[in-house]
């Protein structure tokens, strides 16, 4: 199901508790090391992905080459892809029997949300967690 309004995407963000960051950078001025590091500030397991940095640590987190590399159960994939590079991504989320996948700002990608729909996952696109959650927070949408 994409996931529109305030409460279900703030329901989602209250049950996730590990969320795998696809493609993580290390470099601080990067939208994806800026989320990464508010996501970990708010309590959730990040796990970064990105094979040109695996093995390494971005904000402190180790990071993996894949999405399959990743040795928990992961609730949510954060996609920082461009739109057209999603349906891969979304791919792997599905194999690895992940829960949801959230699209970034300007992320979309129509065949992405329905093959995850399809699969029974929940998906969010074209919104960010670090916009979101402090809103929520700030609305009592979230603790």
């Amino acid at each position: 199901m994409v996931l529109h309004s305030d409460n279900d995407i703030s329901t989602l963000l209250s049950s996730t508790q590990t969320v795998a960051l696809e493609i993580a950078s290390a470099k601080m001025h990067r939208d994806s090391f800026r989320v990464l590091s508010f996501l970990v500030n708010c309590g959730y397991r990040l796990y970064p992905v990105n094979p040109a940095c695996a093995g390494e640590r971005i904000a402190g987190q180790l990071v993996y080459a894949s999405l399959e590399d990743i040795p928990v159960k992961v609730d949510l994939v954060d996609i920082f892809r461009r739109s057209d590079a999603v349906l891969p991504v979304v791919e792997r989320a599905i194999a690895i029997g992940a829960d949801a996948i959230w699209m970034q700002l300007g992320v979309m990608n129509s065949a992405a949300a329905a093959l995850a729909q399809s699969a029974g996952l929940k998906v969010v696109m074209d919104r960010c967690p670090a916009i979101d959650i402090p809103r929520f927070k700030a609305q009592g949408l979230m603790p």
